[in-house]
Formats: structure tokens, C-alpha cells, sequence
């Protein structure tokens, strides 16, 4: 199958823009909570915030904005984490006639120089002082006219000058946006590169989160309670950006996290307790390895092994079932996955607060076996695909239609096309207007209205979008051999113990990989086995996290872990040919970082950076 489209679910309004929702929500349900904050002494309480409360929020920095003299069309800049205040200014923005531009909080004076340059900024937001600094290094020579920061209360000072601006105005502004108006200039990762600005309307934010949620809204309020979703995701993402548009369009009460670290992430699961998750792969590895970390610690590690393959048996029947190839679970299997359910998967599914029954995943595919692991758990995760130039997602699993190691069909109202060489086409209403200043750029990937993702893949006999790797990625060896690491590195990181992995290659005889570990795991893995961490000052000495705490570093002469490595190396071999298979490889001292400039914000390998910075160590991998 080369082709597969589905008619649209839902119809764009023909006039108005996102901020709309933010006063048709207050009028419709003005006492329901539309957004939930920290609060209490040790911000650990949430208070939730009414529709009608956020609403007059809204506006009065919207006046505040034009008190400062933020014009329609003009863009503000957010650098800022994953909080209250960014949803709050983007709305506030959007209701003026703004643009956003969304900035990583990471980003180096030199990115955001770039982005604030590029975009044509006129104001920016910044969380702390930190970034302050960071705009002021980089603004010299730009035309940046206002910069307000978050920590220093300039919610309250803007919500104070604009006290005098009369609501007219406002509404004069917010009923002039429609929507092909820009939305937001959100920049790509840039993996390959300088970021580029995708220019996304507010028809396209509302065709993506509407049609969305017209799939998806029989599952969000299952047992009847009031939706709620906690965003921990970049909100200068487009994934991010999404999950918030899609929460405050369709009455979704929305909660921020801003540290994705597991110590801040899983308290606060606990304490918002959200109904419904939007995650990546990374975060659902993470709860996996930590609920299988804590079984061994335990001397339950035999038990939570048989539980999980039970968990994918169980959920493979039902997937069967569905797929009309079956008649699901037998009667033994259901007895096994019913004992388990109460000594095993309650504890996995408290992770997350206890009433998520069902997730979303996309930046990244997800692992086929995990996604059966946390079906058969009690959690169906339902696994999308999409870029920036796609406004997220532009296929998705349907409900109760679940195929496990694809990322869904095409969105209602979309369309998926598979070129002679295996390359991704897309067309459809989330698809952006083009790049930002970029005409070159544009007309290279934009064709009569397809988009040229730039990934390859196939659809299976139903529909289901299956991506194979990035047509730039593929590797051709010195033989002549062409391959994609995509598979490769997928499935060693399927080692509870592996972080990250680089297939290297190109104009070399064979292939060979960088692989770096989980520090955390590392030192489950030492700990189990009664090893020490390797002493100060050796090839492996002892770290430090982000939190302060010690962790171990790879010692690169222990033969255990070197052995330990081997064996997800030789079993990601078993899935290719013997011309493909990884010969060589090693064990890194370190994670590629974001700090170091080879992984993006989004948590995407620059491979560029990396072969650069690692050359010795790639050279040797032939010169052994």
C-alpha cells in the first residue's frame, strides 16, 4: 500500500483564533477548572484556576501587552520552562493579534540570537536571571524592544499598567485574528543545522488538537470524572505547545511540571494525579526501568519478569482479537494476567497517580514491546507520529485499534503517500505554511500541498504507518551496503542499562556503534553485583547528577559490563542481516548532553556533532 487518507472529523471555524476558546470556555462553564497551579508552602497543593478566573487572567495581561505597545502581528519571544506563566502569556498573546516564538530555556546566547534575529522579535519573555543574561548577550544590534522576566513578577507589572486599556480594545484585536493567522514561528530542533522557523496558524493548531479530540474524547473521561493532563513536556516544542492547545480548547484541565528529572516527574504524577498522559518514549522507558529496579531491589526481580511477559502475551491476544486474527486471551492466560494485575501492575500504574488508563507517546517511536508491556499493565498507549512542520501529530492510533510497533494511521482529514524510495509524504490541515524567511527551504519540502518528511517507512495492509528511519541517516559502508541505524539503535536501547546509541559507518568496511549508559542504572546494575563505583581519578571516576548526588561512570576495563553490553548488541544484530550488523562498539564515559551541543532540546541525536566530537574514538573502532 502506497496510499491511505481518512475524510475529516471536524470543521475549522471560519473565523476567530485560538484565544477564542480561552472566552467561549469561561462563558460555557465558568466555574469548572480549566488550569491547576502550585500552591501551598512547599508548592506541592494544587489550586485550581476556573475558566472564568483564567479568562480574566488572560486579558488583563492582553491589556498589559498593549499598554507596552506589542502590535497585532508582532512576535514575543517565551524562554521559558514548562509553567502557569508560559500558557498564561501565549494566550494573552494570541488574544492581541501576537505571534509566539517559542525559545528552548537550554539554548545557548548564540541559538537565541539566531531565533530572536531570524523571527524579527520585539519582546521577549524570560523565566530568571539566567536567561536575562543569555537575551542580553545576544541582542546587541536587534530590535528587541521590551524583555520582561517571570521571576521578577512581571505577570503582576504588566497586569498593573494595563489596567487603563479599555476592553474594547481588546476585543478589537482578539476578533480581528482568524485563522490563517500565524500562531506561533516554532523552530525545528536543528539536528542538521540552524533551526528553521515553522510558521503554524491558528488553523492549524485548531485542526490538529480538535480532530484530535474528536478521537480521543470517549477515552479521556472514561469513569466520568473531569479530564485533567499534567504538561512536563517543553512548551517551546511543538509537541508541547500542542498538548496545551489541546487541553485549554477542549476543557482538559491542565497542570505544569517543569523538571522531567524522574525525582521531580513521579511526585508530581502522584500529586496531580491526571487521568490522561502525552509523554515521549523516554518517560515510559523510565517508569518501566524504575518499577523493574525497584522489583530486584526487592528480591521480586524472577516475579516482575514473569508479570511482564504475561503483560505482552495478554496484550498481543487482544491486539490479535482485534485485528480479527484471534479469539484473545485464553482462560489460563486471563487467570495469570488476573493475579498479576493485583500483585504487580496496580503498583505500575500508581506511577503515574493511579487513574491513567490510557497515554499518548510521539517524538519518537516506541519501543513494540513496551507499548504491549503497558497494554497488558492496564495502560494502552496510543502512539503518534508528526514533526514542527506538521504541528505535531499527523497519524495516530485509533481507538480500541491498537497495532503495537507502528505509529497509527492518518489523522481524519489527512493523508500518508510512500514515495519509490520509501520516503513519507503528508498532506492535510496541520501541515504548516512554510518556513520563516526561507523560500528555498519551503519550496524544497512543500509540493502541491504534500510535505516531504524527510523519514521512510511503509503501510501495513490497514493503513498503519510504520517509519523504518531517516532518509539522511541511512549508511553506506565502504562495501557499498546501504543501512538505516533507526532499527539498530532502537532495539539496543532497549537495554535497561543503555541511555543512548550512535550507529557510525559511512566509507567504513563495517558498521560500528557509540553507546553511552543510564547512571542510574549503572548504579543498580554495580550495586546488585557488589561492585564498587571505580575510584576518583581512574578512567571511570565517580560523577556527580543535576541533583548533587554521587553516580558511577562507566569503568570501561570491567569485562562484566563490557559482556553485559555485548549481549543487547548481539540481540539487535538478530534483526538484520550479517552486511548490517554492528561489529564494533563503545562504551562511552559520558551521555551525549544538550550542554555539550550534541542532542537537541527534544532529546535528538545531532550525529553530525557527535561523530565530530567523538572522531578518535570512532577512528579506533577500525583500528582495532
Amino acid at each position: 500500500m502506497r496510499d491511505f487518507s481518512l475524510p475529516p472529523l471536524v470543521e475549522i471555524p471560519r473565523s476567530g483564533g485560538l484565544a477564542n476558546s480561552v472566552h467561549e470556555r469561561a462563558e460555557r462553564t465558568p466555574d469548572l477548572p480549566a488550569l491547576a497551579r502550585r500552591g501551598g508552602p512547599e508548592g506541592t497543593d494544587w489550586i485550581q484556576v476556573s475558566a472564568a478566573a483564567f479568562r480574566d487572567e488572560v486579558t488583563a495581561l492582553a491589556k498589559g501587552l498593549l499598554a507596552n505597545g506589542i502590535a497585532f502581528g508582532e512576535r514575543i519571544a517565551i524562554m521559558s520552562r514548562t509553567r502557569y506563566e508560559w500558557t498564561l502569556f501565549s494566550y494573552a498573546a494570541w488574544t492581541i493579534g501576537a505571534q509566539v516564538v517559542p525559545v528552548y530555556p537550554t539554548s545557548s546566547a548564540e541559538q537565541v540570537r539566531w531565533i530572536l534575529a531570524d523571527a524579527e522579535v520585539a519582546a521577549v519573555v524570560v523565566e530568571h536571571e539566567d536567561h536575562a543574561m543569555s537575551v542580553g548577550a545576544a541582542c546587541g544590534g536587534l530590535p528587541l524592544r521590551r524583555m520582561w522576566q517571570l521571576d521578577a513578577g512581571c505577570v503582576e507589572q504588566l497586569t498593573e499598567e494595563g489596567r487603563d486599556v479599555p476592553d474594547a480594545l481588546v476585543g478589537r484585536h482578539r476578533n480581528a485574528v482568524g485563522p490563517d493567522s500565524t500562531a506561533t514561528i516554532t523552530y525545528t530542533s536543528g539536528t542538521t543545522g540552524r533551526p528553521k522557523g515553522c510558521v503554524i496558524t491558528h488553523a492549524n493548531l485548531m485542526a490538529e488538537c480538535d480532530t484530535l479530540f474528536a478521537g480521543w474524547n470517549t477515552i479521556l473521561a472514561e469513569r466520568g470524572e473531569q479530564p485533567s493532563l499534567l504538561a512536563f513536556l517543553p512548551l517551546s516544542h511543538i509537541y508541547g505547545l500542542m498538548v496545551q492547545v489541546f487541553c485549554i480548547r477542549n476543557g482538559v484541565t491542565l497542570g505544569h511540571q517543569p523538571d522531567l528529572a524522574p525525582s521531580e516527574l513521579l511526585p508530581a504524577f502522584a500529586s496531580f494525579r491526571p487521568t490522561f498522559v502525552f509523554a515521549v518514549p523516554y518517560i515510559f522507558e523510565k517508569i518501566y526501568s524504575r518499577a523493574r529496579q525497584v522489583a530486584e531491589e526487592s528480591g521480586r526481580g524472577e516475579l516482575f519478569d514473569r508479570a511482564t511477559d504475561v503483560a505482552e502475551r495478554y496484550a498481543e491476544a487482544i491486539e490479535r482479537r482485534h485485528m480479527g486474527r484471534g479469539p484473545g486471551p485464553g482462560p489460563m492466560l486471563r487467570a495469570a494476567h488476573a493475579v498479576f494485575d493485583r500483585m504487580v501492575f496496580t503498583r505500575l500504574r500508581a506511577v503515574l497517580g493511579g487513574r491513567v488508563r490510557y497515554a499518548v507517546s510521539g517524538g519518537s517511536s516506541l519501543r513494540r514491546e513496551l507499548g504491549l508491556l503497558f497494554a497488558g499493565a492496564g495502560i494502552t498507549i496510543y502512539e503518534g507520529y508528526g514533526l514542527t512542520e506538521t504541528t505535531g501529530a499527523v497519524t495516530g492510533q485509533p481507538v480500541g485499534r491498537v497495532r503495537f510497533g507502528t505509529v497509527g494511521r492518518p489523522l481524519p482529514g489527512c493523508a500518508v503517500h510512500i514515495g519509490e524510495e520509501g520516503d513519507v509524504w503528508v498532506r492535510g490541515g496541520v501541515v504548516f505554511a512554510g518556513y520563516h524567511n526561507d523560500p528555498g527551504a519551503t519550496g524544497a519540502v512543500l509540493q502541491d500541498g504534500w510535505f516531504a518528511t524527510g523519514d521512510i517507512g511503509h503501510l501495513d495492509d490497514a493503513g498503519h504507518l510504520v517509519i523504518t528511519g531517516r532518509k539522511k541517516d541511512i549508511i553506506i559502508t565502504s562495501g557499498g551496503k546501504s543501512t538505516s541505524p533507526y532499527v539498530l539503535e532502537e532495539r539496543i536501547r532497549a537495554h535497561s542499562m543503555v541511555s543512548q546509541c550512535l550507529v557510525v559507518g559511512d566509507d567504513r568496511p563495517y558498521i560500528a556503534a557509540l553507546i553511552t549508559l543510564d547512571p542510574d542504572a549503572l548504579h543498580h546494575w554495580l550495586r546488585l553485583r557488589g561492585k564498587e563505583a571505580p575510584a576518583a581519578g581512574s578512567a571511570g571516576q565517580a560523577g556527580r547528577r543535576a541533583d548533587g548526588a554521587s553516580h558511577p561512570v562507566p569503568d570501561l576495563a570491567d569485562q562484566d559490563l563490557h559482556h553485559e553490553i555485548q549481549r543487547a548488541v548481539t540481540a539487535a544484530n538478530s534483526a538484520v542481516s550479517r552486511a548490517e550488523s554492528i561489529r564494533a562498539f563503545r562504551i562511552l564515559p559520558r551521555e551525549f548532553t544538550a550542554a555539550g551541543g550534541l542532542v537537541t532540546p527534544s532529546l535528538k541525536l545531532r550525529r553530525s556533532a557527535i561523530v565530530q566530537a567523538y572522531a578518535q574514538d570512532i577512528e579506533e573502532l577500525y583500528t582495532v
